[in-house]
């Protein structure tokens, strides 16, 4: 049997075409995928940096329905939907030992080092399966890794009730931020972008504190919010030097700075942001993807059961929702920014 899928044959060389459908193997599943993400590291992936190898099905942020199992497995699962950790661990490394295998020294990815979600059909590893609770739509299930990683760097920051969260980018990711913020009980929160559209958008979601850099004096505006103090937690999710300097200035004495944001280029530093770190004392947090299995919490099942619970949203996120056909077009206008988009996802039915 066939299948349709966009295997990335050369920078920007992707193409729809027909492939034979595969089968599970031995601790895989067959994934019918209802549902993928067009994630923003999509656009350099298939337009400026390519995948690790050619061809190469992108996509990595998805979900389906489970319709086959590989020999021996257990045939109850068929008919169950999931959610799919694209990264596959060696799990026998230093850092897969600990449960860090966002760390991992020998890791495989879908969508980018083998074959992702472009597609009807894939196969996907048990181990790589979320089993989606009562109450999750595909559509959601299929955002759980960006929610993920925003949880992620919420918890690198140990946000308290009452705290003032400051957010560098609007994007998706940005936007789960402030609504994770919110769930944990941040006392204000500043989302800052030079995007009005999207913080118009934002401000539809309830994250009514924003400010179009382009426009105005950031600091002058984070400093005017909290009465001179600036914020406890800043979240630089931009990948921006302008946003990234600025942090350094909106910071209150002894906050937390988390840097997230993935840079197109060269991040600097002046000599005076330097001094803020210095002088307030600031802590400086990297952080990166998520975590995934028990070791040393699974962040993925949380965002699942915060779903189920009706505490997290994502589907108002969705801008845009295309069938198999329409990925490349949708590729396209993203690239371009002919529309107006946030979260813009292949729906399978």
């Amino acid at each position: 049997m066939k299948m349709k899928a966009w295997p990335l044959y050369a920078i920007g060389d992707i193409r729809l075409e027909n492939r034979t459908k595969p089968h599970a193997g031995s601790g895989e599943v067959l994934l019918k995928v209802r549902a993928c993400g067009i994630c923003g590291s999509d656009i350099p992936r298939v337009y400026s940096k390519g995948t690790y190898s050619f061809p190469t099905i992108p996509g990595h942020e998805f979900s389906g329905e489970i319709v086959e199992v590989g020999e021996g497995g257990d045939e109850s699962l068929v008919g169950r939907g999931a959610a799919v950790f694209p990264l596959m661990p060696c799990r026998s490394c230093s850092a897969c030992e600990i449960g860090q295998f966002a760390l991992c020294d020998n890791y495989n990815y879908m969508g980018s080092r083998c074959d992702g979600a472009f597609a009807e059909y894939i196969t996907v590893p048990l181990w790589n399966l979320l089993l989606m609770p009562e109450g999750v739509s595909y559509e959601e299930a299929a955002m759980v890794e960006p929610a993920a990683v925003a949880l992620h760097a919420l918890r690198q920051a140990s946000v308290d009730i009452g705290d003032t969260v400051l957010i560098y980018g609007a994007g998706p990711i940005g936007m789960m931020l402030a609504l994770w913020a919110q769930i944990w009980g941040a006392g204000r929160i500043l989302l800052v972008d030079i995007d009005e559209a999207r913080l118009a958008f934002a401000q539809g979601l309830g994250i009514t504190n924003t400010c179009n850099a382009a426009v105005t004096d950031t600091v002058a505006w984070v400093h005017e919010q909290t009465d001179g103090r600036g914020a406890d937690v800043t979240i630089e999710g931009a990948g921006s030097t302008i946003s990234f300097e600025n942090a350094m200035h909106t910071t209150r004495p002894f906050g937390k700075v988390i840097l997230m944001g993935n840079p197109a280029g060269d991040m600097k530093l002046t000599q005076k942001g330097y001094w803020e770190i210095l002088r307030n004392n600031l802590t400086v947090i990297g952080t990166w993807n998520s975590y995934y299995a028990n070791l040393p919490v699974n962040e993925w099942q949380l965002v699942l059961n915060f779903i189920a619970s009706g505490k997290l949203r994502l589907d108002p996120l969705i801008t845009h929702r295309v069938p198999i056909e329409g990925i490349g077009d949708a590729l396209q206008m993203i690239r371009d920014r002919s529309e107006f988009s946030v979260k813009v996802m292949y729906i399978h039915q």
